[in-house]
């Protein structure tokens, strides 16, 4: 290891992230059980690692202070223009998450979990701007970026959160948010905490996806 450079590493047996980092700075193990990383001693690649799409959630709630970070550092997220062509909606009640989850395909986190954001595209907001790119593609970019930061800001703060964008029936979400027109369902977010810490997945090799043009 590089002195200086922290890594994630994760023990299956266990179900243990271990921070290579927080080890040599604090002179503990570094071992952190029942949640995904530590809260303020993992930097933010640590992080992007540490990341995992979690579909079993404990039946803890999710207090406010915590959410407004997580909906803070989405605000934060880049859009196209500044516009940030995007409205979230924050989904608490059950019975508002068991029609959700219905429109979603029944795949369950939507239900387990005790918060669902909802991200909606806004094209209007952007096409007045852009025109057709505007509204058929940078209000998409916008709410993808900012749910993109909220499931890392979750993930930083200890929680857990899988990414559900099979949207089957549209206008049942349209009819269970009471969303405009013009809003377009993109992504669920359901966030909790993790009653399961699931491996990392496999990727693609670097080589099989770069093309370093010199």
């Amino acid at each position: 290891m590089v002195p200086g450079r922290s890594s994630i590493a994760w023990t299956r047996t266990t179900g243990v992230f271990t921070s290579t980092a927080h080890s040599q700075a604090s002179g503990a193990s570094g071992h952190i059980r029942g949640r995904l990383m530590p809260r303020a001693t993992l930097g933010f690649l640590d992080v992007v690692l540490a990341r995992r799409s979690v579909r079993q959630f404990l039946a803890k709630p999710v207090d406010d202070l915590t959410l407004r970070k997580i909906l803070e550092a989405a605000n934060r997220a880049p859009s196209a223009g500044n516009l940030q062509a995007y409205q979230v909606y924050v989904v608490k009640d059950g019975g508002l998450r068991r029609r959700l989850d219905a429109a979603s395909g029944s795949q369950g986190p939507v239900l387990q979990a005790p918060v669902v954001l909802v991200f909606c595209a806004v094209p209007l907001r952007s096409a007045a701007r852009y025109g057709v790119k505007g509204e058929q593609l940078f209000c998409v970019q916008d709410a993808t970026i900012a749910c993109a930061y909220a499931q890392l800001a979750a993930t930083a703060l200890g929680l857990a959160s899988v990414w559900i964008g099979a949207l089957h029936e549209s206008e049942v979400v349209r009819d269970t948010l009471y969303l405009d027109d013009g809003l377009w369902p993109v992504a669920f977010l359901p966030i909790g905490y993790p009653a399961e810490i699931p491996p990392p997945t496999p990727r693609r090799p670097l080589s099989d996806i770069v093309r370093e043009l010199t």
